[in-house]
């Protein structure tokens, strides 16, 4: 028991700092609509992690390099090339997949550890993995702290943004960017094939009850945190695989949250007496 209590508060921590960045980078999903382009992200990387793991380096690493690389691609296809962001998104959705199985296939012992990259594995966090979100956490509050107001113009109007000189491009490619590193610091928490989920589903449910950029990832970030921790909670009481589990949670949440919206929606309109 004594073992237990110490990697349970381990895991609670890795729950709080993945469901800040999740909110904050989820609002950025949610409003500004991408959440396309981050499902195609988070299942290109696997060619990332395949080739690292093949070459025998930290997987995380190669998911970053290719999370980047997805970025990059896209950017360029869509605004030098003008290729259609959909297509340039399902081939890199594809190849990122197809090159992953592919280096697996090749590398001698294909390990439950990597399996934990596909469907998550709360409990195999480690102290890097959370000092990782931790800086994550910070530069994400510092950002929306110091450029507040670029990032609300952007996030809802890029033409008016662009209208006043912001540098709308440059703050896009860093969106793209954030939710990137934030998809790869995840994967360890409920894996590349469930973690858009945990970006939208409390972005989502924060946005029935905020329009408020500040305020929405305030509530979005106190929502995954608390889907995070009834979702822990409930796998170890009946043992059950973390990550499925945080998004089953999560999905309920968003759906109570949208049944509370309906009531009172419901209730501001009938009639007085």
């Amino acid at each position: 028991m004594d073992s237990v209590i110490p990697l349970y508060l381990f895991t609670f921590t890795a729950a709080l700092l993945s469901g800040i960045a999740a909110g904050i980078a989820g609002t950025f999903v949610v409003t500004r609509r991408l959440a396309v382009m981050s499902g195609g992200l988070a299942h290109a990387v696997l060619g990332g992690i395949g080739l690292a793991v093949f070459l025998s380096f930290e997987p995380l690493w190669g998911a970053l390099a290719a999370a980047l690389l997805f970025v990059l691609i896209l950017v360029l296809g869509k605004n030098r090339l003008g290729e259609r962001e959909d297509t340039v998104i399902a081939a890199l959705w594809s190849l990122g997949m197809a090159l992953g199985v592919l280096f697996i296939s090749l590398t001698p012992g294909y390990t439950v550890d990597l399996l934990s990259y596909l469907f998550g594995n709360i409990l195999l966090v480690t102290a890097k993995n959370l000092f990782a979100l931790a800086i994550l956490d910070l530069f994400l509050i510092l950002g929306v702290v110091l450029f507040k107001k670029h990032i609300l113009y952007v996030s809802f109007d890029e033409e008016y943004s662009a209208m006043r000189g912001l540098p709308v491009n440059l703050m896009s490619l860093l969106f793209l960017g954030v939710i990137a590193v934030t998809i790869v610091l995840l994967t360890r928490i409920v894996g590349l094939v469930l973690v858009i989920a945990l970006l939208a589903l409390p972005a989502s449910a924060a946005n029935l009850f905020s329009r408020h950029l500040t305020s929405m990832m305030i509530l979005a970030s106190l929502f995954a945190v608390l889907f995070n921790s009834a979702g822990l909670g409930i796998s170890y009481l009946l043992n059950l695989p973390s990550g499925a589990m945080i998004i089953i949670v999560s999905a309920a949440g968003y759906g109570a949250a949208r049944a509370v919206r309906v009531l009172m929606k419901r209730k501001r309109e009938a009639p007085e007496g």
